[in-house]
C-alpha cells in the first residue's frame, strides 16, 4: 500500500513540484473568490436539538398565539420615575422607537389602561374611556402605587419598587420568513412521517436553499434594528441607565462574537505561531513554510464553506483556529524530520531528503489523520446542528489539512533544490530528554501521579452535569449580561417558559348553559348596565365561543396553576387567564358568576383584549396558555428538575391529565439540547476509543502495544472531563467539543512516538536507549506542536464569550495532559511491558 502511495506520489509531485503547486495556488485562489460570500449564523435553531419534537410544538404555539418577536428597553431614571422631565424623555423614547421601520408597537408604561387608578367601571371599561398615564389629568401617585403592584403590570412595565420601567418593543412579523420555514417544516414532517416522492424531494431542496437564503437578510434587517435601537438609546444615556435585552439582541450580539473570535483570535494565533516558530527554528524558511500552509488550508476551507453556503456559528468559530493548529502539527512533524535527515546524511540531496521525509512520515501521518477524523465524527451523532456541523467541517478540514501539508511543503522544498542543512540544534532536545530522565528515574511517581489521575477522573466525570445559567456565557462588563441582571432582579426575568393547558373532554351541559346565556345575556344585562351599554354590546354582536377555561371554574382552575408557578424561586413574572381574571374582580367584586363573566369577555374592548386575554386563550382549540418568565440568573436554577416538578404537580397534585398538560418554550428546547449532551457525546467518546483501538492495531500489529498507546490519551480525556466535574464546569454546545479535539489530536503525540518507537528499537534491541532517542528526535516535534496549542489557544481567554474561553483553556490543558502522557506514562508503559519483545542480551 505504501509502495502504490509513493509511486502515485512520485509521480504526481515529486516530478513536477511547480505544476502541483501552481494547481493547488489556483484552486486555493478561486476558492478564496468567494471569501465575501461566507455567512455567519445566530439563529434560534442554534440553540436547540434538530429533529426535536418540542420544536414543531413551540413553532404551533408561537403561530397559534400570534407571539411576535420583541426587544425591551429597560430604563432607569437618574430621577423620579414619575418626574415630568422622566415622562416627557420616556415619551420622546417611546416615539423614535415607534418610527423604526421594523417595529409594529411600542408598549410602555404611558400606553397601558390604568384599571385602578382610580378605579374603573365595567361601564368605563367597555367604553374605552380608561385612563392612562400620558393623560393629564391622571394621578401619578395612583398610577405609580397600580403599575408596581398591579398583577399585570408589575415585574413587567414596573419593577416593584417604583425606579425602573421597561419598553416592549415588538417587531414585525416577518412574514416571509414565516412562510419559508413553514414551507420547509411542512415537508420535512412528511419526510419523516411517510416520505418524499422525488418531486417533493426536488421541493424540499428548493424550499431549504430558499429559506437560507432569506435567513441572512433577517438577521442582517435584525442586526440593523439593534443598531438603530442602541443608536436612539445612546441620546438618553445622559439621564438614565438604559439596558437593551431580548432574544434579536442576544442574536445580534453573538454574531458579532463570532466575528470577533474569527478574526481577532485567527489573527492572533497566526501572530503567535510566527512567534514560536522564530523561537523554535531561528530560520526564515522554516517559519515562513510552516505558516504558508496553515494560511493556505485555512483559506480553503473558508473558501470552500462561503462556496456552498455553509454558516459559521458560535461553535465553529474556534475552527480556524484549530485548523491552524492540526496544519501546523502535521508541517512541524515534516520539518522536525527533514532536519533530522538532513543533518545526519550530509550526502543526500534534496530529492532524496524529502522523498524520504514523506516516506517515513507519510503512514504517522496518515493515521493521525484518522484517528482525528473518528474523534470529529463523533460529534455528528449529536442531534445539534451547529454541533453537527462543527464535526463535518473538521472532518473535512483534517483531510485539506494533511493533503495541502503533503504537496505545499515537499513541492517548496523540491523547488528550492538545494538541501537546508542549517540543522544548528535548538535547546529543545535537551528539555524533552529530561521527560526521558524522569520517565527512567521515577516510574513510581508516574504511576502514582497516574493511579491519582484516574480515579479523580472517574470521580470528576460522575460529577459532570449540563445545567448552566446562560448569562454565564458572557462576560459582566456586555450588555447581554448587565441587561439579563437587570431584567431578572428589576422585571420578572428573561428565558421564556410557556404552560399550555388542553380543556378536559367536552362538557355539554357547560355548553349547553353557556350558548343559552349568550343568547339571551344582552336582554338580561341591560337594565343593570345602562342604555349606552345595550346599544353598544346588545344589537347584532355575535357571541363569543365558548371556552372551558373562560367560565369561573375554569379560572379558577388556572389561577391555582399560576400561583403555584409563580411560588416557585426559579420563575419571575407570570401572566395568564388569571390575570385579567384578578382584574375584573377588583372591579366588580369577589361575587363574581359566569353570567357575569361571559359578559366582560363579550364587552371588552378590542384593544385591551388583545393584552389581556388573546395571549393567554386559543378560543378554536381552547387552550390556556401560561407565560412565565424564569430567571436565568438564579444559581439555584436547575432546569430539567423545574419542567419535571412543574410538570409532575400539575398532573399528580392538581389532577390534570396527561395529554392536557404540555410545556414549550425556549427553557424546554435549550434544555432538551442540553440533557442530549451527555448521552450522545460522553457515550460516544467509549465507541471512538473503541475505534481507535481497532487502528492502533491495524498500525501497530500488536494488541499490547494498540492497549498501552491508547491509555494516555483515555488519562488525558479523562482529566479534563473530571476536572471539569470536579470544578463545576458544566458542559455546553462548545465544552462538549473539548472531549473530541483531546482524543483527536492528543492520540496524534502516541501515534507519532509508538511509529518511531518500533522504527528505532530493532537498532539495539534496547529499550531504554530507544526511549532516549525517541525523545531527542519525534518527542521535540511533539512538544513544540503542544506548546503552539497550549499557548495558542491561551490567547482565546480574551474572548468576551466565556464558553470560548473554556474552550481554549481546557483544550490547552488537555494538550498539556496528553503531552505529559506520551512523554512520560506512554514510555514508561512501553518499558514495563516490553511488548516488542525481549531485549537483547548485554
Amino acid at each position: 500500500m505504501r509502495s502504490a502511495f509513493m509511486a502515485v506520489y512520485e509521480r504526481v509531485i515529486m516530478r513536477r513540484p511547480l505544476l502541483a503547486l501552481l494547481a493547488v495556488l489556483a484552486l486555493i485562489g478561486g476558492l478564496a473568490s468567494f471569501l465575501p460570500n461566507l455567512k455567519l449564523d445566530a439563529s434560534s435553531d442554534s440553540l436547540v436539538l434538530e429533529g426535536d419534537n418540542s420544536l414543531k410544538f413551540f413553532r404551533e404555539i408561537n403561530k397559534r398565539f400570534e407571539t411576535e418577536e420583541f426587544l425591551l428597553v429597560v430604563y432607569q431614571p437618574d430621577g423620579e420615575l414619575m418626574s415630568d422631565h422622566t415622562l416627557s424623555e420616556l415619551s420622546r423614547l417611546r416615539d423614535e422607537l415607534a418610527a423604526l421601520p421594523m417595529v409594529s408597537s411600542v408598549v410602555s408604561i404611558l400606553d397601558v389602561p390604568l384599571l385602578d387608578s382610580p378605579r374603573v367601571s365595567l361601564t368605563e371599561v367597555a367604553s374605552g374611556k380608561i385612563p392612562m398615564l400620558k393623560h393629564e389629568d391622571t394621578d401619578r401617585e395612583l398610577a405609580l402605587k397600580e403599575l408596581s403592584t398591579s398583577p399585570l403590570y408589575k415585574s413587567l412595565l414596573t419593577s416593584t419598587d417604583g425606579t425602573t420601567t421597561g419598553l416592549q418593543v415588538n417587531i414585525k412579523r416577518d412574514e416571509t420568513y414565516a412562510r419559508l420555514l413553514e414551507n420547509r417544516e411542512r415537508l420535512k414532517e412528511k419526510r419523516a412521517e411517510s416520505g418524499l416522492t422525488p418531486l417533493e424531494e426536488r421541493e424540499l431542496e428548493v424550499a431549504e436553499a430558499e429559506f437560507q437564503d432569506y435567513l441572512p437578510k433577517t438577521q442582517a434587517a435584525m442586526t440593523e434594528l439593534v443598531e438603530s435601537v442602541r443608536s436612539i438609546l445612546d441620546k438618553y444615556r445622559d439621564d438614565a441607565t438604559l439596558y437593551l435585552g431580548g432574544v434579536p439582541m442576544i442574536a445580534a450580539d453573538m454574531i458579532a462574537f463570532v466575528q470577533s473570535d474569527l478574526v481577532v483570535f485567527g489573527t492572533g494565533i497566526i501572530l503567535f505561531i510566527i512567534l514560536l516558530l522564530v523561537v523554535i527554528f531561528r530560520s526564515v524558511v522554516w517559519t515562513l513554510l510552516p505558516l504558508a500552509t496553515c494560511v493556505l488550508s485555512a483559506v480553503f476551507m473558508l473558501g470552500l464553506l462561503a462556496m456552498l453556503d455553509w454558516r459559521m456559528t458560535v461553535i465553529s468559530s474556534n475552527f480556524v483556529a484549530l485548523l491552524l493548529i492540526i496544519t501546523l502539527s502535521i508541517s512541524i512533524h515534516l520539518v522536525v524530520r527533514y532536519r533530522e535527515l538532513a543533518a545526519n546524511n550530509a550526502n543526500w540531496d534534496q530529492q532524496t531528503l524529502v522523498a524520504t521525509t514523506v516516506q517515513q512520515m507519510a503512514k504517522p501521518c496518515f493515521y493521525t489523520a484518522l484517528t482525528t477524523l473518528v474523534a470529529f465524527m463523533s460529534l455528528v451523532v449529536s442531534g445539534i446542528r451547529p454541533v453537527i456541523d462543527f464535526g463535518w467541517m473538521m472532518t473535512i478540514g483534517v483531510v485539506v489539512a494533511l493533503v495541502l501539508t503533503f504537496i505545499v511543503l515537499p513541492t517548496v522544498l523540491l523547488l528550492i533544490n538545494k538541501p537546508l542543512r542549517s540543522a544548528d540544534a535548538d535547546n529543545s532536545k535537551g528539555f524533552t530528554l529530561r521527560f526521558a530522565s524522569v520517565a527512567e528515574h521515577h516510574a513510581g511517581l508516574i504511576s502514582l501521579v497516574a493511579g491519582v489521575l484516574f480515579v479523580g477522573s472517574l470521580w470528576g466525570i460522575s460529577q459532570l452535569k449540563v445545567e448552566n445559567r446562560f448569562i454565564d456565557y458572557f462576560d459582566e462588563n456586555t450588555e447581554i449580561y448587565q441587561g439579563m441582571e437587570t431584567i431578572d432582579a428589576k422585571l420578572g426575568g428573561t428565558i421564556p417558559l410557556d404552560i399550555i393547558i388542553n380543556a378536559p373532554e367536552q362538557e355539554d351541559i357547560a355548553e349547553e348553559f353557556s350558548d343559552d346565556f349568550a343568547d339571551d345575556f344582552g336582554d338580561d344585562f341591560n337594565d343593570d348596565f345602562g342604555d349606552d351599554f345595550g346599544d353598544d354590546f346588545g344589537d347584532g354582536k355575535p357571541a363569543a365561543k365558548s371556552s372551558h377555561w373562560f367560565t369561573i371554574a375554569g379560572l379558577e382552575r388556572i389561577k391555582s396553576v399560576h400561583d403555584y408557578v409563580d411560588s416557585l424561586d426559579e420563575t419571575g413574572k407570570v401572566l395568564s387567564l388569571a390575570t385579567p381574571y384578578e382584574l375584573v374582580k377588583m372591579i366588580m367584586g369577589e361575587g363574581i358568576d359566569d353570567l357575569q363573566l361571559a359578559l366582560v369577555q363579550r364587552s371588552l374592548p378590542a384593544d385591551i383584549k388583545q393584552i389581556v386575554v388573546d395571549p393567554y386563550l386559543a378560543t378554536e382549540t381552547d387552550q390556556a396558555r401560561i407565560s412565565v418568565r424564569v430567571m436565568e440568573t438564579s444559581h439555584s436554577l436547575q432546569r430539567a428538575e423545574l419542567l419535571e416538578e412543574i410538570r409532575t404537580h400539575l398532573i399528580e397534585d392538581m389532577g390534570f391529565a396527561e395529554d392536557q398538560v404540555q410545556l414549550t418554550g425556549m427553557l424546554v428546547l435549550y434544555n432538551n439540547m442540553l440533557q442530549s449532551l451527555y448521552t450522545s457525546q460522553i457515550l460516544t467518546l467509549a465507541a471512538v476509543f473503541v475505534a481507535i483501538l481497532v487502528m492502533f492495531l491495524v498500525l501497530f500489529q500488536s494488541l499490547s502495544l494498540a492497549l498501552i498507546a491508547l491509555a494516555p490519551n483515555l488519562l488525558a480525556a479523562g482529566a479534563v472531563l473530571g476536572g471539569m466535574g470536579l470544578f463545576g464546569i458544566p458542559l455546553d454546545m462548545m465544552t462538549i467539543t473539548i472531549a473530541a479535539i483531546t482524543v483527536g489530536i492528543g492520540v496524534d503525540h502516541a501515534i507519532h512516538y509508538v511509529h518511531r518507537f518500533k522504527t528505532e528499537f530493532p537498532n539495539d534491541r534496547n529499550y531504554l536507549a530507544t526511549m532516549y532517542r525517541c525523545h531527542g528526535s519525534i518527542g521535540k516535534a511533539m512538544y513544540y506542536t503542544s506548546v503552539i496549542i497550549i499557548f495558542g489557544f491561551s490567547i482565546l481567554a480574551l474572548s468576551n464569550f466565556t464558553p470560548s474561553i473554556y474552550f481554549g483553556l481546557l483544550t490547552g490543558a488537555a494538550m498539556l495532559a496528553a503531552l505529559m502522557g506520551s512523554m512520560l506514562l506512554l514510555p514508561r508503559l512501553i518499558i514495563f511491558f516490553k511488548p516488542l519483545g525481549k531485549e537483547a542480551d548485554g
